[in-house]
């Protein structure tokens, strides 16, 4: 099941994809989609729903990020192989792990503002998992079993904020609109191995990113174990588990987004995000 929101900021409606591919309304049957509608038996109550009898969403309107009231947004740095070594850092040992602010969450095609002051910001294309049974202290073996679905996210981030301002990661994380969000919630039954999904991010048409979570080094399953050590994880909460390869900050010589830029990204079964980059202004 693909589930979505749609429609003006703030005023964002539930719904999901029928099989034809044609965005359905589920806003007679839910007020929207809300942590507490990610629980096995609410999921259970909307694959009941015959999605043709829904009214059908016109085309073209906003589609908002897929999950209201997002909890937490926590995130896994240098969590594939290949990242890691083009970012000239060793391969971690445990999760890393930092925060991006929930202010920063927008649709999956809303416009990305690139922050004033900043020279650095960059893209990534991330594998999403979204929370749906509360987990603390979980065991590896029974993670899964706490995840509603999954999504795309990307990690916009600005290196400069990120590394060369002092402390932690999260202010280069955080702007707002760095974190699209969709365009679906993929319910976990309809994604297949969580090891071999391919993601891809290009810019102006130039894919600059093109992996695969086979080169991720914490697997979905232990990461959600591992945060669930250090912190309660609650429906709703998304964690970003990583980027692949080709991000900006990378390339030789690096290379950042600027306005006018457009990104799209890709996950297998997770559907595409596109942003257009614009300047900060007041």
């Amino acid at each position: 099941m693909k589930l979505l929101r749609y429609g003006p900021v703030g005023q964002e409606k539930p719904a999901l994809v029928a099989a034809d591919g044609s965005l359905r309304d589920l806003s007679q049957h839910i007020l929207d989609i809300r942590p507490r509608m990610l629980d096995p038996r609410a999921l259970e109550e909307l694959r009941a729903i015959d999605p043709l009898s829904l009214p059908q969403v016109e085309a073209g309107v906003r589609i908002g990020a897929p999950i209201a009231h997002i909890g937490k947004l926590i995130c896994v740095g240098l969590n594939y192989a290949d990242h890691a070594k083009e970012s000239n850092l060793p391969v971690p040992s445990e999760p890393v792990l930092f925060m991006k602010a929930t202010s920063a969450i927008c649709g999956p095609n809303d416009a990305v503002i690139i922050p004033r002051g900043s020279e650095k910001t960059d893209w990534e294309v991330e594998l999403g998992i979204v929370i749906g049974r509360k987990a603390q202290y979980v065991e590896r073996e029974q993670a899964l079993d706490h995840v509603a679905g999954y999504c795309i996210v990307n990690d916009v981030s600005e290196r400069a904020f990120q590394h060369e301002r002092g402390g932690s990661w999260d202010k280069g994380k955080g702007c707002d609109t760095f974190a699209p969000i969709g365009p679906w919630l993929v319910t976990a039954d309809e994604i297949g191995d969580l090891r071999d999904l391919d993601l891809q991010l290009s810019v102006n048409g130039e894919i600059r990113q093109q992996g695969n979570t086979r080169t991720m080094i914490f697997s979905v399953d232990e990461i959600v174990s591992y945060i669930s050590q250090f912190m309660t994880l609650n429906p709703g909460d998304v964690i970003c588990t990583g980027t692949p390869p080709g991000v900006g900050a990378g390339m030789k010589p690096p290379q950042y987004l600027k306005p006018g830029d457009r990104m799209q990204l890709s996950i297998s079964g997770l559907g595409e995000q596109c942003q257009d980059v614009v300047a900060w202004s007041r």
